[in-house]
């Protein structure tokens, strides 16, 4: 996840001090780790990574289990779980689960539809305690209620962010761009004022899931561009305000670089201190500071990588999992540099993107290292040119290094 709103509050102090703030540096924990821990929906979305349908799938683990793994987690520093699905409120002991790592000491946060979210569940979400609520939209209620297949989707999960807000339930919008549902960015930005939402996860399409099957109506790369233009704009405004609010970004880790661009035009004085701080967040954490586990127990390096099983919990511990380089996929995930290629080998930014998101390669060429079609960036812009690269060997990622410190990445 990309913080734009953390950058740009610490630019805008940096202005008033004069110099660049000092940042606190963390130290290097466990993972966070997004849950799926149920992967029924009740609705069938266009984009949906876990392919999921309303009835439910056999294998899924018992509230015992979940429970075991938790305890592995906090043993192994997981600092946060994000609750998702499918529609993690279909699961019936959702809130034993989320009272047991509230109570364990994990940031604890709910990623759903909120189709199912009236005034009474409202009030029971509130009473978990969760850290953050994120509700999907994909548009105003003509594109959204299209995507979600669902007529009236929208104005249910619209009345959720009111009753959670009414709750007093940290609660945000998260929307996923493609070239179908572009127009609508500026409108949601404007509704989230409107709603007093916290926060606007702005989710760039990956190559994964129902997603995958929609790749060829992915936002055109100048749309992107002008979508991350509008977030900065949007953050540097509420940050010289003082606005708490917070816009952030996934699945796209040109985004860095690209803010570090703008930071040149619009304020060059700090493009230096900027670039620094964007090499210690250090880019793409797949496989290294997010983690994903599934409805039946099998850890991914992320939510986009269910095609891809790591092992599971049933069979080991996720700590033993995590930790296991064997599989050449986590190897070269943890190395660093990323055994990457074409013009993502040559690129100026790799030490800020860390190799972007290899799912779009892999999914896309069948080679996990080859140059990410998803980066936005041109040729120039990154100081190389596009070149093939040779098939993808396993060997070329079998030696590892570690991840150094840098910040975790909650949702």
């Amino acid at each position: 996840m990309f913080r734009i709103s953390q950058y740009m509050r610490e630019l805008a102090q940096a202005e008033k001090l004069g110099h660049y703030p000092a940042v606190r540096e963390r130290s290097a924990r466990g993972p966070v780790v997004i849950w799926n821990l149920i992967r029924r929906c009740n609705l069938t979305c266009k984009h949906c990574y876990a392919l999921s349908a309303d009835h439910d799938y056999a294998g899924e683990l018992t509230l015992d289990e979940v429970f075991a793994v938790m305890e592995d987690l906090k043993a192994f520093g997981v600092p946060a779980l994000i609750l998702s699905g499918g529609e993690p409120l279909l699961r019936p002991d959702i809130f034993e689960i989320a009272a047991r790592a509230r109570a364990m000491g994990f940031y604890t946060g709910l990623s759903s539809n909120g189709t199912l979210i009236d005034r009474p569940m409202a009030e029971r979400v509130a009473q978990a305690g969760f850290d953050y609520v994120g509700i999907s939209l994909d548009g105003l209620q003509p594109t959204h209620d299209k995507f979600r297949r669902m007529e009236g989707a929208f104005a249910r999960s619209l009345a959720a962010v009111r009753h959670l807000g009414a709750c007093g339930v940290k609660v945000g919008l998260r929307f996923t761009m493609t070239a179908l549902n572009a127009h609508d960015l500026p409108h949601l930005l404007q509704l989230m004022k409107d709603e007093g939402a916290n926060k606007f996860y702005f989710s760039h399409l990956n190559y994964a899931g129902r997603g995958n099957i929609y790749r060829d109506k992915d936002a055109h790369h100048q749309a992107t561009r002008q979508a991350m233009e509008l977030l900065f704009a949007r953050a540097w405004q509420d940050a010289q305000a003082g606005c708490m609010d917070d816009y952030v970004s996934g699945n796209n880790d040109a985004d860095g670089p690209f803010l570090l661009q703008w930071v040149g035009q619009h304020l060059p004085q700090w493009h230096d201190a900027l670039a620094e701080r964007l090499v210690r967040w250090g880019g793409n954490a797949s496989g290294q500071m997010v983690a994903n586990i599934d409805n039946l127990g099998h850890v991914h390096p992320d939510t986009m990588w269910w095609h891809h099983d790591l092992g599971s919990v049933r069979q080991r511990p996720f700590s033993a999992i995590w930790n296991d380089t064997s599989d050449p996929l986590m190897a070269g995930l943890k190395q660093r540099p990323r055994p990457v290629q074409g013009r993502c080998a040559a690129c100026r930014y790799l030490s800020i993107c860390n190799g972007n998101t290899r799912v779009r390669a892999q999914q896309l060429t069948g080679n996990p290292w080859f140059e990410d079609p998803g980066c936005y960036l041109s040729d120039a812009e990154v100081g190389a040119a596009s070149t093939p690269s040779p098939p993808f060997d396993p060997k070329n990622c079998s030696v590892t290094r570690s991840r150094p410190s840098a910040e975790v990445e909650n949702a």
